[in-house]
């Protein structure tokens, strides 16, 4: 049996802050605004693994209003997500995610997001595919407003012989 997730974020850049995606910080003047971390990357991903197993969004798991999130990494998020799929007897089977920015230009960070991401519990290097694109100066990320991420999760369920 198998199940599928898209998720879906977007954050506005902010001053002060660093830029995170997928865990890993990117070197650029800017961050984006948000409760946690404001990992666009890990906030989809996690949407993508609670939608397949039909566990609500990182919202009801995590809300912004609860201050122990502050500031945290999301990178726990996803491993939260992955546990609860687990306990469902679930297991990542593959991730594929897009990274939506016109700045700053993500090719070369792409090798260590995905090591972040692969290294999380339960996930392979070869089960997480990361991208990156533009939007021809189109939209909100075109304009460099902001960052959106979009990811689609496989899930396949765990059977034990």
């Amino acid at each position: 049996m198998f199940r599928v997730g898209i998720g879906f974020d977007a954050h506005r850049f902010s001053e002060g802050r660093k830029l995170i995606l997928g865990g890993v910080e990117i070197p650029f003047e800017l961050g984006l605004k948000g409760h946690s971390d404001a990992d666009v990357l890990s906030h989809a991903i996690c949407d993508a693994i609670l939608g397949a197993i039909g566990e609500g969004d990182i919202g009801a798991h995590f809300p912004d209003s609860d201050p122990k999130y502050k500031g945290m990494s999301s990178l726990l998020f996803i491993s939260e997500a992955v546990s609860l799929a687990r306990k469902m007897n679930y297991l990542v089977a593959n991730i594929d995610s897009v990274v939506i920015c016109q700045k700053p230009r993500l090719t070369k960070h792409i090798p260590d997001i995905k090591n972040s991401l692969s290294g999380l519990d339960g996930l392979t290097h070869s089960s997480v595919s990361v991208k990156a694109t533009t939007t021809d100066e189109m939209g909100f990320t075109g304009r460099s407003e902001g960052i959106a991420a979009k990811a689609v999760v496989l899930l396949k369920e765990n059977k034990r012989y």
